[in-house]
């Protein structure tokens, strides 16, 4: 028994590893090949590599303009949201008492609520205040992004000794201090976990995006993707190099931060 496990657990997570990696090979193999050439044959190499189809995307993506939108909005989003979460997860755990887990709870129970039932009268009142723009789509990215981010963040001040806060209080620390100075360069891991898994989440997200951003010039890499498929044609040798060119800046922050990933969510979700 043990003897088959040695080949069957390699054999497994190869056959996984190609299963995950097979989207990438289609998505990068038909990014060089003509349109012509992807409805011929999707899975076979490209007869010629071709750049060109890069090229265009690029122009027709308007790509830097869209990569600083998407960047701007991805930063200032994860920014305010690990700011807020964790301070609010540190108010949380600190103050203790039966209405602090309540209001824990809350933000866990929030979690479980799918965007379309409140999607509707979510645009509607913000667009009775004017605030369909990228200020209100970063607003909006926190109140749905802090609910997971506290509850992660929460998790892992529970491993922390409240006898940290008690000396460093002693000490003549403001409450704010301890925490800033203290408290949040000890949840480094975690994190980065939470900036990893709200990068990804906005970045990608078109939904949201799509019912906000009402101004030309405003658009997120996702929305401008969009107009590659119209109602008659789906220019699909153009949209996989866009896509190609779009995953990129977070596959290189996902790399240099991947290894604080799973320590953070460890410490986040077990203790």
């Amino acid at each position: 028994m043990r003897r088959n496990s040695k080949f069957l657990i390699p054999i497994l997570g190869l056959t996984l590893a190609i299963l995950w990696l097979a989207p990438f090979y289609l998505m990068f193999v038909n990014s060089f090949k003509t349109k012509k050439e992807i409805f011929t044959d999707t899975l076979k190499l490209p007869d010629i590599f071709t750049f060109d189809n890069y090229k265009e995307a690029f122009i027709e993506l308007d790509f830097l303009r869209t990569l600083f939108n998407s960047v701007l909005i991805t930063t200032l989003a994860v920014v305010i949201i690990i700011i807020f979460s964790s301070m609010a997860a540190y108010a949380l755990s600190r103050k203790g008492g039966k209405m602090s887990i309540f209001i824990f709870f809350l933000f866990v129970a929030a979690m479980l609520i799918p965007f379309q039932s409140v999607m509707i009268p979510l645009i509607a009142i913000f667009g009775k205040v004017d605030m369909l723009n990228k200020a209100g789509l970063i607003f909006m990215y926190l109140g749905f992004g802090a609910s997971l981010s506290i509850f992660l963040y929460h998790g892992a001040l529970s491993g922390i000794s409240k006898s940290l806060d008690e000396a460093a209080t002693i000490d003549g620390a403001s409450r704010f201090q301890v925490f800033w100075y203290i408290i949040f360069p000890m949840l480094k891991p975690i994190t980065v976990t939470v900036a990893i898994l709200n990068i990804i989440w906005i970045w990608n997200d078109y939904l949201l995006p799509s019912l906000v951003i009402n101004k030309t010039g405003n658009e997120t890499i996702p929305l401008k993707m969009f107009f590659f498929f119209g109602e008659y044609t789906k220019q699909w040798h153009l949209a996989l190099a866009g896509l190609a060119i779009a995953i990129i800046p977070v596959i290189i922050v996902y790399f240099f931060l991947q290894k604080h990933i799973i320590k953070g969510i460890a410490e986040g979700s077990v203790k």
